[in-house]
């Protein structure tokens, strides 16, 4: 066969072939994975309690992220001077998505934990692709056999309701579930605005129960290392966003969206900071609904978050 595109390889161009994650080996096998992050589509909105369609995000975002699939080089950022994702540095793969369950919650959850767990135990970083952020439930359960975590959440809302007509396990409760495990430390809720799915007396308890909470007013008014100064240091973070924490005018496709919001550089800049403070140790991103993504460009910003979030995490931990 002719050689042809880039040093002898194929060009590889961001629309041709199949949609894994960066266009990242896929491994069908749970039990040979072998990477730096692994990553995991969670497509699950049985939680939702206005508009669903997240159950499609996972695909989106694998679709949009072939636009930074950085083939033989990595991704050089000239700002920070640094080549971050150099393919013979990390090794990244996509393990296709956990099995759902239509109209079975537990069930739905107990597979895409199952799945996390065996990223860690294989040693990788999980990295989960929502879904609605109730799949952060079963991400939080899989560390129990792991070191204590700091959850850090980057959303529009507090997401924690206790229980509401009996639903314990929606995209109104995962906070609330993570606060009651023995092995987080405490939460930090950042982005936090306007009207929101908890109650004041939800906002009690989240401060009873350890959480730090800021809106983006706060955090734009103290300024990115001031608010990092807040989070423990030199602790395992597990770090949560839901796509509704940026602005509706850079982030339609979402179920709830919420005006207000913050813009891209103040996110990464607060992840690039934290991966630099402790150890970033899961991630969850959540609740992209391409259905009122009339433009790509929500699926795009996960996408671009989630890939220059992993090249931070990578690069800062083995540094």
């Amino acid at each position: 066969m002719a050689k042809h595109g880039y040093e002898g390889g194929r060009l590889n161009l961001p629309f041709v072939g199949i949609c894994t994650f960066g266009k990242y080996p896929y491994v069908e096998d749970w039990d040979e994975i072998e990477a730096d992050a692994a990553i995991l589509g969670a497509p699950f909105d049985f939680g939702c309690q206005w508009r669903s369609g997240a159950r499609m995000g996972p695909r989106a975002i694998r679709e949009a992220s072939t636009l930074f699939a950085f083939g033989h080089a990595g991704a050089y950022d000239f700002e920070d001077d640094i080549t971050y994702l150099e393919p013979d540095k990390v090794r990244i793969v996509d393990l296709g998505d956990a099995d759902i369950i239509h109209t079975d919650t537990m069930q739905s959850h107990a597979n895409i934990e199952y799945g996390v767990r065996k990223i860690l135990r294989a040693g990788a970083l999980p990295v989960v692709l929502g879904g609605d952020h109730s799949v952060n439930i079963p991400c939080i359960n899989a560390f129990d056999d792991q070191e204590p975590i700091h959850v850090v959440q980057i959303d529009a809302h507090l997401d924690f309701v206790d229980e509401r007509h009996g639903v314990r396990y929606g995209h109104g409760n995962p906070m609330r579930r993570a606060a009651e495990k023995p092995y987080v430390t405490g939460l930090t809720q950042i982005g936090i605005r306007n009207v929101s799915s908890t109650a004041k007396d939800g906002y009690d308890a989240a401060r009873a129960m350890g959480s730090d909470i800021q809106s983006v007013r706060h955090v734009r008014r103290m300024g990115t290392d001031a608010m990092l100064e807040r989070i423990p240091a030199d602790a395992r973070y597990y770090l949560t966003v839901d796509i509704d924490a940026f602005d509706p005018s850079i982030a339609p496709g979402t179920g709830t969206p919420s005006h207000g919001g913050f813009l891209y550089y103040e996110v990464l800049e607060l992840i690039d900071g934290l991966a630099r403070r402790g150890q970033i140790v899961g991630i969850d991103l959540v609740e992209v609904a391409p259905d009122y993504d009339q433009t790509g460009s929500t699926s795009i910003l996960a996408a671009q978050l989630l890939m220059n979030t992993l090249g931070r995490v990578l690069h800062h931990r083995k540094a």
